[in-house]
């Protein structure tokens, strides 16, 4: 063979990462607090963990997820910088469940092409996110494939690692007949369900991210709506009032509040307590997609239920904190087999 080859003729251009790497490192730095140590660029992150000395019994939470389908709306609409903030979200919110604070968060970015315009976007929502949560973007990898991912796609993907005191945990071993369950409001589908809708939109509908959907917003901006943190729950939490809680991801209410369920109770939601946000009722009737399987599916415009004793309930629902939530009383909890039981 006359030519030699190089790594960047095979697709991979160690150049383009070196040009960007000084922005993001500074992007990342800036969630930096005393507990790391070390710089941006190091082989690992490091994280001071002798705070954990001044706790009873600390316990490690950690969660590792993926944007998903999500990413192709990015793809389309050319808008990097809110998949950043999902993946930060989604992941707080997983650990928060259990009542966790996040400590620190890495991330994984896989792409075909390493274009540093959309690395900076995709790592500036990702340090807003983090920032937003308290929480330190310690590390991360981007690895360029362009033999697995297509010309301007990308995957990413991150892991939190967070903190609770043994004491702390919510794992709704105390929930009981009687309880209730609020919920509060998300601002679109989160990180789920993007499969169907995108099928729904661009198939069933014939839309493009660039129409517009409602309100002068494009359905590219609607279903771009990020992810939202629900950490401020976590004073609630410290004082014992919540007894529950269920991130209302894949598989909606029917397979994530049950997660939480003692086997003697049951969980009942009614679907008319609240209204769903718009892009659900078009989802619904342009795709014609049943109610059963749009609940199972979507959030439907709850992000997060948590289960509170019946004598808390209206106490959470005016709770300061929560307020930007809008919490709404969505359901309760009866004697039963450790169901949720969806009335529509």
């Amino acid at each position: 063979m006359s030519t030699k080859l190089t790594y960047s003729a095979a697709g991979v251009n160690i150049d383009a990462w070196n040009s960007v790497k000084g922005r993001i490192g500074d992007l990342v730095s800036s969630t930096y607090n005393d507990r790391v140590h070390g710089r941006f660029g190091q082989f690992g992150g490091m994280f001071d963990a002798s705070f954990l000395k001044g706790m009873d019994a600390p316990i490690l939470v950690s969660s590792t997820d993926s944007v998903g389908t999500k990413v192709k709306v990015a793809f389309d609409s050319k808008v990097y910088d809110t998949v950043g903030i999902d993946i930060v979200n989604h992941c707080v919110d997983d650990i928060l469940v259990m009542g966790a604070r996040p400590l620190f968060f890495l991330d994984y970015i896989g792409i075909c092409k390493l274009v540093p315009a959309v690395a900076e976007r995709i790592v500036s929502g990702l340090a807003n996110a983090c920032r937003a949560n308290g929480c330190v973007l310690i590390g991360g990898e981007t690895a360029e494939m362009p033999d697995i991912y297509r010309e301007g796609e990308f995957d990413l993907a991150g892991t939190i690692v967070g903190v609770v005191e043994s004491g702390k945990v919510v794992d709704g071993a105390g929930i009981a007949p009687g309880d209730a369950v609020v919920g509060l409001r998300s601002v679109g589908l989160h990180t789920n369900g993007f499969s169907l809708a995108r099928k729904i939109v661009t198939e069933a509908g014939r839309k493009s991210c660039s129409d517009i959907f409602e309100g002068g917003k494009t359905f590219g901006q609607t279903l771009l709506e990020p992810h939202r943190s629900y950490i401020k729950l976590l004073p609630l939490m410290d004082m014992g009032k919540v007894k529950g809680c269920a991130h209302i991801t894949g598989g909606g209410f029917v397979d994530n509040v049950d997660r939480i369920l003692p086997q003697n109770c049951d969980a009942v939601i009614d679907a008319k307590s609240w209204e769903p946000l718009p892009i659900f009722r078009y989802l619904q009737a342009t795709g014609g997609v049943e109610n059963a399987e749009m609940y199972r599916t979507f959030n439907m415009g709850i992000g997060m239920t948590v289960v509170v004793s019946g004598s808390d309930a209206d106490a959470v629902l005016r709770d300061a904190a929560l307020a930007e939530f809008e919490p709404v009383l969505i359901g309760g909890i009866v004697s039963g087999t450790g169901k949720v039981r969806m009335e529509f």
